[in-house]
């Protein structure tokens, strides 16, 4: 049964600001403004930020009258995006071999088979959350049968983990807002106006209507959710992983020819690592099925 971890940062704006620069002190309030020609409103606050009253979409005037030692820091989307790959990156290293950023504020990761090596999936979560909360980032991890209901679940809590039992991913997400299905907003506020408010009052609705009026996005969101319809995770590369492949014409299935074509990769693995004089310390088999 697959199990995917996901990693919500719902603080990374802030907390790249405070990783860059350590001598900010704790109790420093922190806004992240954007700004679009004269509006400026706030894009991320931190923990003080929030607990004074400032929230996202707040216009930046207001946040800095209602809390006068706020600090307002300009927002810088692609230094998030360079934080979000390097904690990726370092993820990769650590967790699990298929690895990959999720949307601007996450990280997705298969585990399938992986939980044992962490002493189970609570263990493993625990560890996850404490290392991030080590490396002073804000995480919410969730692990569920699916990409799309560990991303909903993980950005549903309040609290640092969340497991999802395998099998009871509806009576985890039914409840849950259809913001979480990963649709477009403009779909999102037309299924609101609707009257849709959570998922499960939108799986339980009959699929033909929605696609004449939606197309087939909100189905298959639906589907990779509950498990109906695969969602492979493309796993992030850095240039300095030694790997090598193979891909066939046909699938191959017999033990005997799946060892014999791993044993040839695992020679050529060696050749690759002498001919840079190094060595490993961890190598992972990664086998695409050929439904995906």
């Amino acid at each position: 049964m697959t199990r995917v971890v996901s990693i919500y940062l719902p603080d990374l704006p802030t907390d790249r600001i405070r990783r860059a620069d350590p001598s900010i002190p704790p109790e420093q309030a922190i806004a992240v403004i954007a700004r679009s020609g004269s509006k400026r409103w706030v894009s991320a606050a931190d923990a003080a930020a929030r607990k004074a009253g400032v929230h996202v979409g707040m216009p930046a005037a207001k946040a800095q009258a209602l809390f006068r030692g706020l600090m307002l820091v300009d927002a810088d989307p692609v230094k998030d995006a360079a934080a979000l790959e390097r904690i990726t990156l370092w993820a990769l290293t650590l967790y699990s071999p298929i690895v990959a950023v999720d949307g601007i504020d996450g990280i997705v990761m298969d585990t399938e088979g992986a939980d044992h090596l962490q002493g189970g999936e609570l263990a493993m979560v625990t560890k996850i959350a404490n290392q991030f909360l080590a490396k002073k980032l804000t995480p919410r991890v969730a692990i569920a049968d699916s990409w799309g209901a560990a991303h909903a679940c993980a950005r549903a809590i309040s609290r640092e983990t969340v497991i999802v039992p395998s099998g009871e991913t509806v009576r985890a997400v039914e409840k849950l807002p259809i913001s979480l299905l990963r649709l477009p907003g403009k779909v999102v506020s037309d299924l609101r106006t609707l009257g849709f408010q959570m998922i499960g009052e939108l799986a339980n609705t009959p699929r033909a209507p929605l696609t004449l009026r939606f197309g087939p996005e909100i189905g298959r969101r639906l589907d990779q959710m509950f498990g109906r319809a695969s969602e492979p995770i493309d796993p992030i590369r850095t240039a300095e992983l030694v790997e090598v492949s193979r891909a066939f014409a046909e699938p191959i299935g017999a033990a005997e020819t799946i060892d014999k074509y791993v044993g040839r990769l695992v020679v050529q693995l060696i050749e690759e690592l002498q001919r840079r004089g190094l060595g490993v310390r961890r190598a992972d088999l990664i086998v695409e099925k050929v439904d995906g």
